[in-house]
């Protein structure tokens, strides 16, 4: 993928038909997952997809997320190759408990690694990272609880 320099950038999602409500959701400041209305099943999932990992059923539906998680686990970068993210090095990159029940990989902000604690309550916000595709790419990430959305 490339920005709006022409450089190739490979931290831009490929955005579809089927994934254009989850972006442009995250442009509005709202973190969409999916939920499936099958009878007995109803589990929520992430990443988005068109059936449901659970039981199989493709009557699926996008719904808000509160934007509550857990921190489950995480990693400091050091050492990144892959433009643009050898400029952002080092940063924490994260799988999170969502509240609705799914795990998420993200990335962490606005908090020192060295303060990360597996259970810390997190909270979301979204990071505009810059132009895809002729329009801006904001993309979902978690920081400390109680901190003020950016």
């Amino acid at each position: 993928m490339t920005g709006g320099t022409g450089a190739v950038r490979f931290d831009l999602p490929e955005t579809d038909t089927f994934t254009r409500p989850y972006w442009e959701a995250a442009a509005a400041g709202r973190l969409l997952l999916r939920r499936c209305r099958a009878e007995g099943c109803g589990a929520a999932h992430h990443y988005p997809r068109e059936f449901c990992p659970y039981c199989w059923s493709e009557d699926v539906v996008w719904e808000r997320a509160d934007g509550r998680a857990t921190l489950y686990t995480w990693s400091v970068v050091h050492r990144n190759d892959l433009p643009p993210f050898g400029e952002h090095v080092p940063y924490v990159a994260a799988v999170v408990d969502l509240a609705e029940g799914p795990r998420m990989m993200t990335r962490i902000v606005d908090c020192p690694a060295s303060a990360l604690r597996i259970g810390m309550p997190l909270r979301v916000t979204f990071r505009n990272i810059g132009a895809g595709a002729g329009e801006d790419v904001v993309i979902p990430v978690f920081g400390p609880e109680g901190e003020a959305e950016s």
